[in-house]
C-alpha cells in the first residue's frame, strides 16, 4: 500500500490526480492540507479524505505519508518538495515546476540528494494524443530538414479587465513564467532542440486589477502579452506569440516547418488536431490516428510505477523542468533588459 497526502487540493488535483490515483491498486489517498483549516475541511468533505492537517509541514512530516502531491500555487512547490524528499517522501509537483530558476535547481538537488526518492513534475497535458506520431513523422524524416517553428498561445482569457486579478497575472504566486508559455515551450521540447538564444518583448496591457481580497486595484506583475524569438542549432528559428487578452485569436496551437513537409498540431477544446502537408500537396491534410495508438494521460499511473521501480520517469523529470524554468527566466531576463539572452543560463 502506497499512502498519499494532498498538498493544495486545486482543480487539477481532484479532477485528475485524485480520481487517477484511486483507480490504481495499492494506492490510498489519506490526507489532505489546504491554506486554511476551512478550506481543508471542506476539501476532506468533499474528496473523502479520511485525515485533515493543520499544515503542509504537518503532512510532510507524518510518518504514515508515503508520497506527497504537490498541488498549490508555484510559490510553494520548491518549499514543499524540498522538505518531502528530505525527509524520504515520493513527490509528484503540479506544473509549473516552481516560480523561477533558482527555486527548481533547489528542487532538482533536492531530488540528488535522495535518488531513493522518485520526484516527478507533471508534465504538460498538450501533445500527449499526437505527440508520439509526430515524434515518429519527424524521425522518418517528413519534415526533411526543420527550419523554424512557432507556438502559439493567443486566446482572451484576461480580457475582461473588470475581473479580480488572477494568481497567473501575480509574480509573487506564479513566478516569471507568461500566461502557457511554459506548458507549451515543454510539450515543443519533445519534439525539437533546445533553443539557444532567446530575445523577447513583452506587455502588460492594463497595469492594475481589482484585488481579490480587497476593494481596491494592485498591481499586474506578469505580461499580458509577449513575443518571443529563438535560435537553436543550425540555425533553426523560433517564433512564440503569447496574450491573453486578444479576442478571436488562434488558441493554442504548434507549427514545425521543415525543407520537405510542414506538421501543425491545433488543441482544439474538444481534443488535439494533427494536420501535415508535403511539397507538391495542394492542401495539407488532418491525420487520423486509430485509437489504440493515440498517447493519453497516465500521470499517476506512470507516478506509481515508478516508486514501485516498474518504470522510470519519462513525463516529467525534474532535469527536464530545470531545462523548462531556464527557459521561462531567460525569456523574462531579455524582456527586463531588451537584450538577447543565451541559454543555458
Amino acid at each position: 500500500m502506497i499512502r498519499v497526502g494532498i498538498v493544495g487540493a486545486g482543480e487539477n488535483t481532484r479532477t485528475r490526480h485524485i480520481p487517477g490515483l484511486r483507480a490504481i491498486a495499492g494506492v490510498e489517498i489519506t490526507g489532505v492540507a489546504n491554506s486554511t483549516p476551512e478550506s481543508t475541511a471542506k476539501a476532506a468533505g468533499q474528496l473523502q479524505i479520511p485525515r485533515q492537517f493543520p499544515s503542509w509541514e504537518a503532512l510532510v512530516a507524518d510518518p504514515q505519508i508515503d508520497a506527497v502531491v504537490v498541488g498549490t500555487w508555484p510559490d510553494l512547490h520548491a518549499p514543499v518538495t524540498c522538505a518531502a524528499l528530505a525527509v524520504g517522501k515520493h513527490v509528484l509537483t503540479e506544473a509549473r515546476m516552481a516560480r523561477n530558476l533558482a527555486e527548481a535547481r533547489a528542487m532538482q538537488a533536492a531530488a540528488m540528494a535522495h535518488p531513493d526518492c522518485v520526484a516527478m513534475l507533471v508534465p504538460s497535458p498538450f501533445g500527449l494524443t499526437v505527440g508520439q506520431r509526430i515524434v515518429d513523422m519527424i524521425g522518418d524524416g517528413f519534415l526533411g530538414t526543420l527550419r523554424d517553428y512557432v507556438v502559439l498561445g493567443v486566446d482572451h482569457r484576461f480580457h475582461d479587465y473588470s475581473r479580480p486579478l488572477h494568481w497567473r497575472q501575480d509574480r509573487e504566486k506564479s513566478g516569471l513564467n507568461t500566461l502557457s508559455l511554459g506548458i507549451l515551450h515543454e510539450t515543443a521540447m519533445r519534439w525539437l532542440p533546445a533553443p539557444t538564444r532567446v530575445f523577447c518583448q513583452s506587455q502588460i496591457f492594463e497595469p492594475e486589477r481589482w484585488d481579490p481580497a480587497s476593494p481596491k486595484k494592485i498591481p499586474v506583475t506578469v505580461p499580458d502579452h509577449a513575443h518571443v524569438l529563438t535560435q537553436a542549432a543550425e540555425g533553426i528559428r523560433g517564433l512564440y506569440h503569447f496574450s491573453g487578452i486578444s479576442l478571436f485569436g488562434p488558441g493554442k496551437q504548434i507549427h514545425l516547418y521543415g525543407s520537405l513537409g510542414t506538421i501543425k498540431v491545433r488543441f482544439e477544446p474538444d481534443g488535439e488536431q494533427l494536420w501535415i502537408g508535403r511539397s507538391g500537396d495542394a492542401t495539407m491534410r488532418r491525420v487520423e490516428i486509430p485509437p489504440e495508438r493515440c498517447g493519453r494521460w497516465r500521470v499517476e499511473e506512470e507516478f506509481m510505477a515508478a516508486i514501485r521501480k516498474e518504470e522510470p520517469v519519462r513525463l516529467n523529470t525534474f532535469e527536464i523542468g530545470v531545462a523548462g524554468m531556464e527557459f521561462t527566466e531567460a525569456v523574462a531576463r531579455s524582456a527586463a533588459t531588451n537584450e538577447v539572452v543565451s541559454v543555458p543560463l
